[in-house]
């Protein structure tokens, strides 16, 4: 039985940086952020967005038209949380109308939390072949204002439904994966923005890349059609690729190069997301490239600083270009606000300020989208 991806959808805020922009304002080399990590552009959420609208966003087109009784499971990854204790995947329950019998849960690992709910919801779809999962990876990278990883934040989230006999890809059951305790990158509880030894983290992310990928070819066929990667900034990903490059055949790097390209496409325009980051990879290389045909094998690689490093593969089924509404993706990009410097430090502002029991949030997002009204009483508000 085939169990993987059967649906897939992707949202970003309606509101982008420029990377020049910033360079400029905060008196670097633009070449620095364009060439040097290779990004355009990263998306910015207002304070009326958060871990849980991001998600229910990208959900709402993944749930619409499938019967929501079948739906089993709710995983929720992200480690932009928004409570220490409760779930955002009830609160996505409740904005999406899911039943009530399914279980539903968070899931945390740095930016490895999209792929840690992804093979758990496959074991639960091969335990529960009737059921299908509802997964979201949803997240808002921060680092500071006039902080090294600046340049590196972004905001969104990707959805999936994982069901067997998938109409966009089987999820291979030949993971290669490594774990060690390292403080690469973190953020205390008493903390809005994250700590990252920055240089100390791309040698581990690069480490593990080849720890995993070594051990995965030395028990199976390196015939990739393409090759994806976790993308906090699109350089890293492509030094772990050309590591890649090494072990593989040399006639296919040409046609790897081209597919790599086209993957990070999405990623270099809206920045860096967390756990959603490879999923919007997946997506961006499927929707630009029509070579793509069923039976091509894909190799991904999901990291999340703390760390966990997992290689494994996917094959794309026969529906696969059908079953992802390209049009909606490109448009949500193109639709996007260019920011001021001054607009994105007072959306930022906003966001870190975000403390009080009792808070109303203005509105900045479209009225169709499912929107963070604020707090009252300590209770979080959603538009429904």
């Amino acid at each position: 039985m085939n169990v993987g991806i059967d649906r897939i959808n992707f949202y970003t805020p309606e509101f982008y940086l420029d990377l020049k922009d910033l360079a400029e304002a905060r008196s670097v080399d633009p070449n620095k952020y364009l060439l040097g990590l290779m990004q355009k552009q990263m998306s910015v959420a207002p304070a009326d967005q958060d871990s849980v609208t991001l998600a229910a966003n990208a959900a709402k087109r993944v749930v619409d038209g499938i019967d929501k009784d079948d739906v089993g499971l709710i995983i929720f990854a992200t480690e932009s949380s928004i409570d220490q204790s409760k779930s955002g995947s009830l609160y996505l329950q409740e904005l999406l109308k899911l039943s009530n019998s399914a279980r539903s849960f968070e899931i945390k690992e740095a930016c490895y939390g999209g792929t840690a709910a992804l093979m758990s919801a496959c074991d639960y779809v091969r335990t529960h072949p009737n059921k299908k999962a509802l997964i979201t990876a949803s997240d808002i990278a921060r680092y500071g204002l006039n902080t090294p990883g600046e340049v590196t934040q972004g905001a969104g989230a990707v959805a999936m439904i994982i069901s067997k006999d998938p109409n966009i890809a089987a999820i291979s059951q030949d993971n290669e994966v490594y774990s060690e305790q390292i403080m690469d990158f973190w953020r205390p509880n008493y903390q809005k923005n994250a700590i990252a030894n920055g240089h100390y983290s791309q040698e581990k992310y690069l480490e593990f890349f080849k720890t995993v990928f070594e051990e995965y070819i030395n028990k199976n066929k390196s015939d990739f059609a393409a090759l994806l990667f976790h993308v906090p900034y699109s350089k890293l990903a492509y030094k772990a690729f050309k590591i890649a490059c090494e072990k593989i055949d040399p006639s296919t790097r040409e046609m790897l190069k081209k597919r790599f390209d086209l993957s990070i496409d999405l990623n270099q325009k809206v920045g860096n997301i967390y756990t959603a980051s490879i999923y919007l990879s997946l997506i961006s290389l499927i929707i630009q490239d029509p070579s793509l045909k069923k039976g091509d094998k894909l190799g991904l690689f999901s990291y999340g600083s703390g760390a966990v490093g997992d290689f494994f593969s996917i094959e794309l089924t026969d529906r696969f270009k059908k079953s992802i509404d390209k049009k909606t993706i490109v448009e949500q990009i193109k639709r996007r606000k260019k920011l001021s410097i001054q607009e994105y430090e007072q959306f930022f502002k906003e966001q870190t300020e975000i403390e009080a029991k009792e808070i109303s949030i203005e509105q900045k997002t479209n009225l169709k989208d499912f929107r963070f009204l604020g707090i009252k009483k300590d209770q979080r508000q959603y538009s429904h």
